[in-house]
């Protein structure tokens, strides 16, 4: 009668394929984790209705050579006050001389829209205006200007930091 008989280097070995199947688990959790983050993140649109704005880019384009042709132009700066900020705004025309127009102020953070602050700015009579915000959260922030007069419209948008 022959007796089959387990080695003990079979028995010590047997574990050696849980070490794959383990290192492909990691493998499977990993990018479990990296794609929750990637998906729960940035929604990828930064811009509002962009299938309208697609469609109706020519439009965009002829109103950007109308904004190009009136020579404005704007220069934005935030500063951080102990109280607040201050953001201020100053607009030229094609001839360098102070613009007197209506501006209108949107503040908000990329990737956040519910940070958005509108506002109305106080202006001094020389083509300069300010507008006093509560206190911002430090980083970057997209400040939207939108100018209007009888003879044209300046759309703009800049980046700046708060501190």
């Amino acid at each position: 009668m022959t007796t089959l008989r387990v080695s003990s280097t079979a028995r010590r070995g047997s574990w050696i394929p849980w070490i794959f199947v383990g290192g492909m688990l990691l493998v499977v959790a990993v990018n479990a984790v990296m794609i929750r983050l990637a998906v729960g993140t940035f929604s990828g649109v930064t811009v509002e209705r962009p299938y309208e704005r697609g469609i109706a880019y020519n439009t965009i384009l002829a109103a950007q050579a109308r904004q190009d042709r009136l020579g404005w132009t704007a220069e934005v700066r935030l500063q951080t006050t102990g109280g607040g900020s201050i953001l201020h705004l100053a607009l030229r025309d094609a001839d360098g001389q102070p613009l007197e127009a209506s501006p209108t102020l949107r503040l908000e953070r990329p990737l956040e829209p519910e940070s958005r602050i509108e506002t109305i700015p106080d202006g001094d009579g020389s083509g300069r205006w300010i507008a006093r915000l509560e206190r911002l959260r430090p980083g970057q922030w997209d400040v939207t200007v939108d100018a209007r007069r009888a003879d044209g419209r300046l759309h703009l948008r800049r980046r700046v930091m708060a501190e």
